[in-house]
């Protein structure tokens, strides 16, 4: 076997799938990572080095990680001690749910699913209601809601679609914490020890400015993804993808004969 991420075969059962009544499935999330992502090779290419850019993503990812457990700690019916450098972004994740009556139970938060006809499994990160409408809520903390999300998506709707027979659709809930520019509106996010600042094309004001920073304030947004058929059409060529680019270490955990 050429060279390879994992140390060997349990590596690779553990970090892409998981073992559901002693059977081995690839993991969604993993699945999904067969697809180029070109703003994060521009990042890259941008970065001062490699380890540099590879340093900040990984720091980037832990926030990330610290939110999204926090929240769903919340969901959970917990009641979570808030680490301060993510409170502005929880807080305001809190008060939207409750705004916007989002109905999610525990029993149906962190929820584990599988799909047997199509092979694989993955874990949900809730199952709501929101408009007297039921689907899946996956919960993400980028800068942007992309249309990759919606590959990851449509898998956990199909898999569900059988045991829900009212699921009805699909959202994204981006969890994001910036600050705005007191004198000229610009906006700056600052995760993974990175600064990025937007400043608006048609607003020179905003290139020359001295800013003069907010505190750091939690940006919500939710966005539905109704029509999912489409997109899981795509999954399966991922998926397909995925199981060539791995077809020695599936050959050998047994998943591919």
């Amino acid at each position: 076997m050429a060279f390879s991420e994992y140390k060997d075969t349990e590596d690779f059962k553990e970090q892409c799938g998981y073992t559901i009544d002693d059977v081995w499935y690839p993991r969604v999330t993993k699945i999904v990572t067969i697809k180029a992502k070109p703003a994060l090779y521009r990042y890259y290419a941008a970065a001062s080095s490699f380890k540099a850019a590879q340093d900040a993503t990984e720091q980037s990812a832990k926030e990330g990680t610290l939110v999204h457990e926090t929240v769903e700690s919340i969901l959970l019916g917990g009641n979570p001690e808030i680490p301060e450098s993510v409170a502005p972004a929880v807080r305001a994740a809190v008060s939207f749910l409750e705004e916007n009556h989002i109905e999610v139970t525990p029993e149906r938060v962190e929820r584990r699913i599988v799909n047997r006809d199509e092979r694989y499994a993955g874990t949900v990160d809730a199952i709501a209601r929101i408009g007297g409408k039921l689907g899946v809520l996956d919960i993400k903390t980028s800068q942007s809601i992309y249309r990759d999300y919606c590959l990851q998506t449509s898998a956990y709707m199909d898999a569900l679609k059988n045991e829900f027979e009212d699921l009805q659709t699909r959202w994204i809930l981006r969890i994001d914490q910036i600050q705005k520019c007191l004198r000229c509106g610009a906006r700056r996010r600052v995760k993974g020890g990175r600064e990025k600042i937007a400043i608006a094309w048609n607003n020179p004001t905003q290139r020359t400015c001295t800013h003069a920073w907010s505190e750091p304030f939690g940006e919500i947004e939710l966005k539905e993804f109704p029509d999912w058929r489409r997109d899981f059409e795509a999954f399966l060529g991922a998926k397909k993808l995925w199981e060539w680019e791995n077809e020695d270490w599936l050959k050998t955990v047994g998943y591919l004969t």
